[in-house]
């Protein structure tokens, strides 16, 4: 909505029946089961829409691999390495078991 400041536009959404609330974040997580999604400055708000909840995130988004204990383990022992050196490569790799224990062999 051009030429509306912030407060007419609060206005607008409480007539649309909508309100919003806004949640003092200093960083969100969302859990996958490949990655985290790590939003860090995030500006979080609370929507409700007609009864209907949801949240609007933004931020500086990173992501970070899940790297499990049991890929560590079988990258290891796939490889002939120590769990350190495992986990290193992994990390290197995204969480490629395949491309890991490959690195490892050559």
């Amino acid at each position: 909505m051009p030429n509306l400041n912030p407060k007419q536009l609060e206005q607008a959404m409480k007539k649309l029946g909508v309100k919003q609330v806004k949640i003092d974040a200093y960083e969100v997580v969302i859990k996958t089961r490949e990655k985290n999604l790590i939003i860090r400055n995030p500006d979080v708000m609370k929507v409700n829409m007609m009864g209907q909840e949801s949240l609007q995130i933004t931020g500086d988004i990173e992501e970070e691999q899940n790297i499990t204990e049991d890929d560590v383990n079988t990258v290891a022992e796939q490889a002939g390495v120590s769990k350190d050196k495992a986990r290193e490569v992994l990390e290197n790799n995204h969480g490629d078991l395949a491309a890991a224990i490959m690195e490892l062999k050559k």
